[in-house]
This record gives C-alpha cells, sequence and structure tokens, in this order.
C-alpha cells in the first residue's frame, strides 16, 4: 500500500480536502458535496477508496441514549468510576454526597480526562489519569449551596490526578486496589517548581516565600508522557478557581487568563487563602504549567516545568528529534489563544534516565505562526522564538526576564504576531514521527472579535464546527523553524448545510458527521482516533448529530468513522491503549443521565475497557 504520509510524497498531494478558500467563501451552491469531488482529485481518490484497510470495523450510527455504544464485534466493561476506592483501606462510594474530604482523597477523583498507561508486565501495567474539575450538584447533597472549609478541601481532593495499577485477569483489566504504587495527587500535593521562573517575585508568596513550592495542580485537561517513563499533566482552566469578596485591581496579565476578582462558583476562596486574590494575588501564577510526575513511585514530588511556559494547557504531544531533542507540542484552549512547540536544550540518552529527567527543565519556547498559500487550505509557517531580548520580548514591551516571558506566555505570543486559532485542544505525532495533527475545536468569536480574522486553518466565522490541522515540519525535523500545513478534515453538517463551508469537508457525510473535535490520539498501526466534546442538542446547525463520540480517522485515504457514541450529556475523552493494544481505555466526562448504573442512579465520570471479541487488535 502506498502511503500518503511518506516524507518523499510532495505534500501537495497528502491533502484530504484540498478546499478552494476563495471558492467556500463565495456561499455559492457550487461548492456543496458533489462539487467537492469535482474540484479536487484527492477527494475523488478517497471516495474511490472508502473500504480503508485500517478501518476494519462496522460504522454505529449517532445516537441519543444514556449508554456507550461501540460497533459490532466489541465489547465494553467500566474500569473505574468517580468515587470507586483506590486503596483498601478506602471507603466504598455513597451516592448520597455526604462522604468527607477524607474519603474523597481516598476513591477516584471526578471527570476524568487524559490518561496513559505505563506497562509493567504482559498483565501487569499503572494507569495515570487525571481528574479534571467537580460538578456540585452530584458531589454535595447541598449542590454547593451550603459550602463548608471541609466541603472546599473534598472538592480539591477530587482533582489532580489518580494513578493506580492495573492487573489483567481472563483477558479482562481491572484496578487493583492493592497497588504499591496506587496514589492520589490533589489541589494540596507538594510540587515543586523548576525552570527560567523558579523563585521569581510573581511566584512568591506569604505561604511560600521561596517561589519554589507549590501546593496542587488544578483543573486537569488532557496529558502527555515521556519515553522515560514520567506522566504529563496539563493545567488548563485553573482561573475558575479563584475569587474574591472584595475590590481587588487586576491588570490585563490577570485578565488575560481570566483571573477575575469576583465570586467563583466553587467558592474556595471563601475558605481557603490560598484562591483569595486579595490576599494572594500571586497565586494564579503558580498555575497553568505542565507538572511532570513519576508513576512508579508515589514518594516522588510532582514538578511544574516552566520552561513550557504558562497558558491553559490541553495537552502534551512529546517526540523525540532526529538529533535526539525532546519536542513537546503545546495547545492553549481557548479562543484565539495559539499553539506551541518546546525544544529541549540537551538531548536524549537512551538508557540514562536520570539524565533525561532534566530534559523538560532548560529549552526554547516557540509559537506558531501560519501562512496561506493564495485561495487554497494549505499553507506554510514558522516558529517564532519567545526567547527574552529576541522579536520584541524587551522591557520597552512589558517583559522583564525569561521568567515574566514563560509566565505571560500568552502576551509573548501577542507581541510576536503568532496566528490566533479556534481553540488548539489536542495534538498528536503520527506514529512516522514526520506528520503533527492538532484539534480545533470551535470558535464563536473567528470573524467577530478584532483580531480574530478568517484565515488559515480558520477557514469560518463563528465556528461552531471544528477542523483538524496538520503540519510537517521541513525535512521531518522537528527542531527545524518551518512548517507546511493543511486540514485533514473540516467538520460540518451536510444535512443541513448546501453549498458553503458549514456542509464540511469531502471526508464528512450525513453518516459520519461530528461537531467539535476535542481528544486524538494515534494508535501503533497508525489509526487517528478523534473524540468529541460539542453541542449535542441534536437540533439546529446539529441535528443529526446525536450524543459526543469517538471517531476513528485513516490519516492515508481521509475515511472517517464513527467508532463510539457517548451516554447523555457527556463528554468523550481521554484516550490510551494497553502495550498490546488490544485494550482501549476512553474516559466517559461528565454525564448528565444515570450512566454507568442507569436506573434512578447518580451519573459518574467513567474509564471504560473496550475490547475485541475475537480478541485482535482494537480497530482492526
Amino acid at each position: 500500500m502506498t502511503d500518503l504520509l511518506d516524507k518523499e510524497t510532495d505534500f501537495s498531494n497528502m491533502i484530504d480536502a484540498r478546499l478552494s478558500r476563495r471558492s467556500f467563501l463565495m456561499g455559492t451552491a457550487a461548492v456543496g458535496a458533489g462539487a467537492f469531488l469535482a474540484l479536487n482529485p484527492v477527494a475523488k481518490a478517497i471516495a474511490a477508496n472508502m473500504d480503508s484497510k485500517l478501518l476494519n470495523f462496522m460504522q454505529v450510527p449517532a445516537s441519543t441514549n444514556d449508554t456507550v455504544i461501540v460497533p459490532k464485534g466489541y465489547s465494553i466493561s467500566n474500569l473505574m468510576s468517580w468515587g470507586d476506592p483506590i486503596f483498601t483501606n478506602a471507603p466504598a462510594f455513597n451516592a448520597n454526597g455526604k462522604q468527607d474530604s477524607t474519603a474523597q482523597a481516598m476513591q477516584f477523583g471526578d471527570n476524568t480526562d487524559g490518561m496513559s498507561v505505563f506497562p509493567l508486565s504482559k498483565d501487569h501495567a499503572i494507569l495515570a489519569v487525571n481528574n479534571e474539575y467537580t460538578n456540585y450538584e452530584y458531589l454535595f447533597d447541598h449542590q454547593g449551596k451550603a459550602m463548608t472549609a471541609d466541603d472546599v478541601k473534598k472538592a480539591q481532593a477530587a482533582l489532580g490526578v489518580t494513578v493506580v495499577e492495573l492487573v489483567r485477569k481472563d483477558g479482562k483489566w481491572i484496578m487493583d486496589p492493592k497497588g504499591k504504587v496506587n496514589r492520589r495527587i490533589t489541589a494540596n500535593t507538594e510540587m515543586h517548581v523548576t525552570g527560567p521562573a523558579a523563585g521569581h517575585d510573581l511566584l512568591k508568596t506569604k505561604a511560600d516565600p521561596t517561589g519554589k513550592k507549590v501546593l496542587g495542580t488544578i483543573n486537569n485537561c488532557s496529558n502527555g508522557h515521556t519515553p522515560w517513563g514520567t506522566y504529563l499533566t496539563c493545567e488548563e482552566n485553573f482561573n475558575g478557581f479563584f475569587g474574591a469578596e472584595e475590590e481587588v485591581a487586576l491588570d490585563d496579565n490577570y485578565k488575560r487568563y481570566g483571573v477575575e476578582a469576583t465570586q467563583s462558583k466553587y467558592q474556595w476562596h471563601n475558605f481557603d487563602e490560598r484562591f483569595d486574590l486579595a490576599k494572594n494575588p500571586n497565586e494564579p501564577n503558580r498555575f497553568g504549567w505542565i507538572v511532570e510526575i513519576d508513576p512508579k513511585d508515589p514518594t516522588s514530588t510532582p514538578l511544574k516545568r516552566t520552561a513550557l511556559g504558562r497558558f491553559k494547557h490541553e495537552n502534551a504531544a512529546f517526540v523525540i528529534n532526529d538529533d535526539g531533542h525532546a519536542v513537546v507540542y503545546l495547545g492553549d484552549d481557548e479562543r484565539g489563544e495559539h499553539i506551541y512547540k518546546f525544544v529541549s536544550k540537551h538531548k536524549y540518552q537512551a538508557g540514562n534516565d536520570s539524565a533525561n529527567r532534566q530534559l523538560l527543565e532548560e529549552g526554547t519556547l516557540y509559537v506558531a505562526k501560519f501562512n496561506m498559500h493564495a485561495d487554497k487550505l494549505e499553507g506554510d509557517g514558522e516558529w517564532i522564538e519567545l526567547t527574552y531580548g529576541k522579536n520584541g520580548l524587551t522591557k520597552e514591551n512589558g517583559f522583564n526576564s525569561q521568567a515574566e516571558v514563560m509566565i505571560f506566555a500568552r502576551k509573548a505570543a501577542t507581541q510576536v504576531s503568532a496566528t490566533t486559532m479556534d481553540r488548539p485542544e489536542w495534538i498528536a505525532v503520527h506514529p512516522d514521527n514526520k506528520h503533527v495533527f492538532c484539534t480545533l475545536t470551535n470558535n464563536k468569536n473567528r470573524g467577530v472579535k478584532e483580531g480574530q480574522d478568517v484565515d488559515g486553518p480558520n477557514p469560518r466565522a463563528e465556528n461552531h464546527y471544528g477542523q483538524i490541522v496538520r503540519w510537517m515540519p521541513t525535512d521531518g525535523n522537528h527542531a527545524d523553524n518551518t512548517f507546511k500545513w493543511d486540514l485533514y478534515l473540516i467538520a460540518g453538517n451536510p444535512t443541513v448545510h448546501k453549498g458553503d463551508l458549514y456542509a464540511g469537508s469531502a471526508n464528512i457525510n450525513e453518516d459520519n458527521m461530528f461537531n467539535s473535535p476535542d481528544g486524538i490520539g494515534f494508535d501503533k498501526a497508525g489509526r487517528l482516533w478523534i473524540q468529541t466534546d460539542g453541542n449535542y442538542s441534536n437540533e439546529g446547525d446539529f441535528a443529526g448529530q446525536g450524543n459526543n463520540q469517538m471517531l476513528c480517522g485513516d490519516p492515508m485515504t481521509g475515511e472517517v468513522r464513527r467508532f463510539l457514541t457517548g451516554p447523555i450529556g457527556s463528554e468523550v475523552t481521554g484516550l490510551t491503549f494497553s502495550e498490546d493494544q488490544k485494550t482501549m481505555f476512553v474516559g466517559i466526562q461528565h454525564p448528565s443521565g444515570h450512566f454507568p448504573a442507569g436506573g434512578d442512579n447518580k451519573p459518574r465520570s467513567t474509564i471504560v475497557a473496550i475490547t475485541k471479541d475475537d480478541g485482535g487488535v482494537v480497530g482492526s
């Protein structure tokens, strides 16, 4: 089979939906789904080759049911739900909402998100998984209307990261409460700050005058993992946990990150002065980082890696470049924010993990600028260095050190005129290590707010469907400052929209349509798994799209098939595999019906394990 992702293939011939921007923006009937094929020879090839050799499962239809549905020939089991005890002496989950903070600290956290499996042997592994936020209507019997100090501690204990051991018995993976490395990392776990911002005045507080010791990690969205066996957890919407009851003057540096001196819905600042902006105005600067965790050592101290910049991190896509440098691709999940790249100063040394564990300590952060070829949804781009003293990052422009460039990475990206994107979410590197994919979930501000023009990889105003951009580093070198890009797909609804870009790209049809691609990841065979977190109203612009879902794409042909549909109200998020690829672990976050127990039971965020009935590789 010819691989269209082969580095020798001309990039212009690898476009699965090479669409005329000019035709799209004309908004005429001539650019309907049929016209995609007429205009685009590669799209014709997709249509002629829909029986992909990678996607060997029967597509499931859209669903509005309160359950997880997978293709015929696959089975699902629940691995772990919010509140499940992860230690032998932990109390069982009680749905009454009255369990205290001590109980929650020994149970699986709430709202599962990004996760990684670390194999130990054929039938033994470690799972590290994020717990992003809490739903007070389920966490407390009073739904957050009568908060106490212990309630805040309970909410803080429901966040962070859960680390557990898994064992496989009779072909089925289960969580082992006797696991020696089982651990909860919460909003009150001590962490060390490393890198250029460590010890800076903007990170110093009354409780920590050194600016090097932080309590906790919060709003952990997606993740990454390193070749030396550590877990990278990403702090995203940390701003929502801060507040104040009295008036506090906050400058634009706070506003850029959404930090406001108002009553926070989580109410932490009422009981924990760390989150009171009037008493600890520097505390927000201690969040919004990548945190590195050793999942095999429950006594280890997590490390906040400030060299990778401070913003609302979605995930961390890791690759070892051919020259040995570690490269991490990073998305900032907010409308009109940016895509970043970190390149380590030192090189990876196979077998020398003690040295490798310092690779994220020093390096260079870059931000992406996308340029478009005339009248085509493809182009080239450049990575702009975010180093103090370069590219206008000077005192005259409000930066006094490299530490401040990292603490205010968003402002630095604006200073160098980086491209504003449609909510950059997960980034994934193809197994060939030459192609990178990023989900751009949606952006109601595109074409409406200043600085967010309709252009480049963001081709629609008030974009409510999302798209997936991909790029290829020059000569396959991830450390190079240039790249070429195109759009792998443009999500849309061809049953509602006719003759315009909102119908989607050629590989989107009425049978596989969806909105708001979010989580993505590759398996070893090169299948691209796509998870959604969007509008599940199933009406209007979203008619026929049903609940959130997970699809599988073939990067060679452009084909996309729906593999899974989630229960009512949920986001499908978090994706990892057992070492043999025969079990896929998927997160079901914030279900609002009665999943997973059914009946009148309280909904609980849950990790499900998916296997093929014949014992084969998932997707094969």
